[in-house]
C-alpha cells in the first residue's frame, strides 16, 4: 500500500500511516486503502484490537488534500464526500476495539477519523485536534455530524464544531475529547499497552455493544453503503 502499512504485534493490529511528510491527507486512492484494510481486518476471527498511528511526530492525519481536490472535476466532490462517510461509517462499526495514536496535527477530516474509533490518546506537547470546517467551508455531512457528536463533552464538541478552535493535547484530555494525553516518548507504548488490554475481549460480545451503542450511525447504513 502507497500510504499506510498494516502489521500485526501479537494481537494487535498496526495501521501505520506512512505519508506524514505529506500530513497523511485524503485522496481518493488513500480512501480506498483504508477501505481495503477494514476488509483484511473485519475478515479475521480471533480477539484483536486495531491502532492507528503514524510515522510522523508532527502529523496524524489533516484530512481532505485540498490540492488534489481542487484539480478534480467540480461534480467529483460529492462522489468524495460519500466515500468519505464510507471510511467514517466503516470505521465507526469495525468489529474489534480501535485506538488511534494521535501523534501530531488531527484536522479537519482526521479528527472526524479519529472521533470515529472507539478510543484516542494524543501528544500532550505537540499538535493539535481542530474541527476547522466552519472556516474551510465545508459542511459536515449527516453521517460526519453523528460521528463528532460521539465524542463524550457535548459542549466541547459545540464549541469545536461551530468556532473552528484548536486544542492540545492536556485541554483535549481535560475534555475528553481523547482519553489519554502523554509525551512523545510515552504515546505509543502506552497506547499499545492499552490496546492489548482491549484485545482480550470477546470480539463478538464487543462488536454487539459497539454496535447497539453506535445505532444512530449503524442506522445510516443504507444511505452510507449504497444498500451493502
Amino acid at each position: 500500500m502507497a500510504s499506510m502499512e498494516l502489521t500485526k504485534d501479537g494481537s494487535v493490529f498496526v495501521l501505520t500511516l506512512t505519508n506524514g511528510d505529506g500530513a497523511n491527507t485524503f485522496t481518493k486512492d488513500v480512501l480506498e486503502e483504508y477501505l481495503e484494510v477494514f476488509d483484511r481486518i473485519e475478515a479475521t476471527k480471533e480477539n484483536a484490537s486495531l491502532v492507528i498511528t503514524s510515522n510522523s511526530s508532527k502529523f496524524w492525519c489533516t484530512g481532505i488534500n485540498l490540492d488534489w481536490l481542487r484539480e478534480q472535476p467540480r461534480e467529483y466532490f460529492m462522489e468524495f464526500a460519500r466515500l468519505m462517510d464510507r471510511v467514517y461509517f466503516r470505521a465507526a462499526l469495525l468489529n474489534l476495539p480501535t485506538i488511534g495514536c494521535l501523534t501530531g496535527h488531527t484536522f479537519a477530516g482526521g479528527a472526524i477519523l479519529a472521533a470515529a474509533l472507539d478510543f484516542r490518546f494524543m501528544r500532550e506537547d505537540r499538535g493539535w485536534f481542530c474541527l476547522p470546517e466552519v472556516d474551510i467551508k465545508i459542511p459536515f455531512t449527516l453521517l460526519m455530524q453523528e460521528v463528532v457528536e460521539m465524542l463524550p463533552n457535548r459542549r466541547a464538541v459545540k464549541d469545536l464544531i461551530l468556532t473552528g478552535a484548536r486544542i492540545g493535547g492536556k485541554e483535549a484530555a481535560e475534555l475528553g475529547i481523547v482519553d489519554g494525553a502523554f509525551s512523545e516518548a510515552e504515546l505509543f507504548p502506552r497506547t499499545m499497552d492499552f490496546a492489548r488490554k482491549m484485545a482480550e475481549k470477546d470480539r463478538e460480545t464487543y462488536t454487539k455493544i459497539k454496535h447497539n451503542w453506535r445505532r444512530r450511525i449503524a442506522a445510516l447504513r443504507d444511505v452510507v453503503m449504497g444498500g451493502k
